[in-house]
């Protein structure tokens, strides 16, 4: 498959925001990124970062990164500081517009008691099954609240009440009073107001009321002279309140709300419920578990910020929804990583082979390349010796006619090094091969030979008695179908070989030291990185992803 690299972005929010520059509707370009700190962001979200920043910053404009912090029983700190941590790592900066709907609590208060002195908003004590009820279904009109007909000063009284912390939770709620046999049932007398005796992190115990994310919003926005408000499809039905809310409310700017295809991925689940549901169970090890769709899961697996920004400027900005297929974040993590990933050797799965004819206690050091392809990254000395280790799956005893690599009598290339030729196959008692002996030629240092042989195999090998120790984390797909909730239940469509773990693997010396997040390419094995785990004594890699896409081929 042949991917076009990624073009300037164009697409029509970006049209909407130019007519709108053009006609002087707009002076200067304000977008929002408004995220609700209840979880860890996702690639989904990483769409919305780059469409909301990259539209302010292409337009000289401004871009607020404003917390929806108006439901304290899910929210936690630990979350807020992981969409600031996500939001700088992928490139964007919200400067001095760090913002928060709880700084508008006082105002939004005020504007919902304007909203019950102009007869449009009521205090319902209706429980919440019972306004379940009255709310009709999609083909059947709702019914009034027999709550609906209170007098203005009865509902200001009651609001006030629960302002002060009067009734319990689930007692009374505050409604917009709009039409409850509309077609669309977002504007059947939505719930503005919510009571909630749980303190915030941020205003504390001040206030037992919260407004609802459909009134905290357009106000919100608002407040802010957001110009463009930017949401995902599912929006799309929310907008006549959003609508609403901006003509009968005395707000100070007249801000509009666009909508566009949420990004959905395959072969993963995009739901934060759903994300939440599998770290709280213990299907995955946190929210950044290298498996997950989060952007802390994805960075921790070794992605770049660049190959994000150039995976969602591929996805583009449209107003169907469709499904994206996963090989093509891959084939960007690829892309960046094969320009900026120095190349090192390691083994998986380490196969002995003792060069007999080679001096033993001799070391060689090898000049080796750090980029076949760039200079500029420099070299790495590789030492040599009479043990070396392969990986186990490049020698056969008995090949079949397409396979290359090392067998008996047949002579391949050892990487930057020399061409040895395998002699002997040592087994143990059970029949296991455990060890080779094989010869050198001492003209071919260095990978060529004088005389013009080439071998059909390179193989990548270290030095036994200089290899580095090292856990090596196999990570793979998540979930086994394109679709992990065809089935119903997407906890049944999990990938049993998501993780395996390689505690023996060896590399080569020069990654001793390596920092969390250095990211390698390990010659013919595909690029990796440098957990957190890792520590001074032993260096723990995760696979960031395959030299090449192997589903696809699988699929095949």
């Amino acid at each position: 498959m042949t991917i076009e690299a990624p073009e300037k972005p164009r697409d029509f929010i970006r049209e909407i925001v130019e007519e709108d520059l053009a006609a002087g509707r707009t002076q200067r370009v304000i977008t929002r990124f408004p995220p609700e700190p209840n979880g860890y962001l996702h690639i989904g979200h990483a769409k919305s970062i780059c469409l909301n920043f990259g539209i302010a910053n292409e337009y000289n404009g401004q871009c607020n990164l404003r917390f929806d912090d108006t439901n304290p029983t899910k929210e936690e700190v630990e979350f807020t500081e992981s969409i600031k941590r996500d939001v700088a790592w992928l490139g964007f900066s919200w400067g001095e517009n760090l913002l928060h709907a709880s700084d508008y609590f006082a105002q939004l208060y005020t504007w919902g008691e304007e909203l019950i002195n102009a007869g449009k908003a009521y205090v319902d004590s209706s429980s919440a099954d019972e306004m379940r009820a009255m709310r009709g279904t999609l083909t059947e009109p709702g019914t009034d609240s027999p709550h609906r007909s209170r007098s203005i000063e009865e509902n200001l009284d009651l609001f006030r009440r629960m302002r002060a912390g009067e009734f319990p939770d689930g007692a009374q709620v505050l409604r917009a009073k709009i039409d409850m046999a509309s077609p669309n049932i977002n504007m059947r007398d939505p719930v503005l107001y919510r009571i909630r005796h749980k303190s915030h992190d941020r205003t504390g115990d001040a206030w037992p009321i919260y407004p609802m994310y459909d009134y905290a919003h357009p106000l919100s926005d608002a407040i802010e002279g957001i110009t463009h408000s930017l949401c995902t499809l599912e929006y799309e039905d929310h907008r006549p309140l959003y609508d609403w809310l901006i003509e009968d409310v005395s707000v100070p700017s007249r801000p509009r709300q666009y909508e566009f295809a949420r990004l959905n991925l395959s072969y993963t689940v995009m739901s934060k419920r759903k994300l939440l549901g599998l770290v709280t169970e213990g299907h995955v090890h946190g929210w950044d578990d290298p498996r997950m769709p989060t952007i802390a899961g994805l960075r921790r697996r070794g992605y770049t910020p660049s190959s994000i920004r150039n995976f969602c400027e591929r996805v583009g900005v449209a107003k169907r929804e469709n499904v994206i297929d996963a090989g093509l974040i891959e084939f960007s993590i690829r892309e960046d990583l094969n320009r900026i990933a120095p190349r090192v050797m390691g083994v998986l799965d380490p196969l002995r082979v003792v060069i007999d004819n080679y001096p033993a206690g001799d070391t060689e050091w090898f000049d080796t390349p750090n980029h076949v392809d760039d200079p500029s990254l420099g070299t790495r000395r590789v030492p040599f010796a009479k043990t070396i280790l392969i990986e186990r799956e490049d020698f056969l005893e008995d090949p079949p006619k397409k396979f290359f690599r090392l067998a008996p009598g047949r002579e391949v290339r050892l990487r930057s090094a020399y061409f040895i030729t395998c002699t002997n196959v040592v087994k143990d008692d059970a029949g296991n091969i455990v060890e080779l002996h094989a010869t050198y030629d001492p003209a071919t240092r260095g990978g060529d030979s004088p005389d013009g042989r080439k071998p059909k195999a390179t193989l990548h090998w270290v030095a036994a008695d200089h290899a580095i120790d090292c856990e090596v984390r196999l990570y793979d797909r998540l979930f086994k179908s394109e679709n992990p909730e065809e089935s119903g239940n997407f906890l049944d469509d999990l990938n049993p070989q998501s993780l395996q773990v390689v505690q023996a693997a060896k590399l080569e010396p020069s990654v001793r030291g390596a920092q969390p997040q250095s990211r390698f390419q390990f010659e013919r094995l595909g690029y990796f990185c440098v957990d957190s785990d890792s520590t001074p004594d032993r260096l723990v890699f995760n696979r960031t992803v395959t030299l090449k896409d192997a589903w696809a081929k699988t699929a095949k």
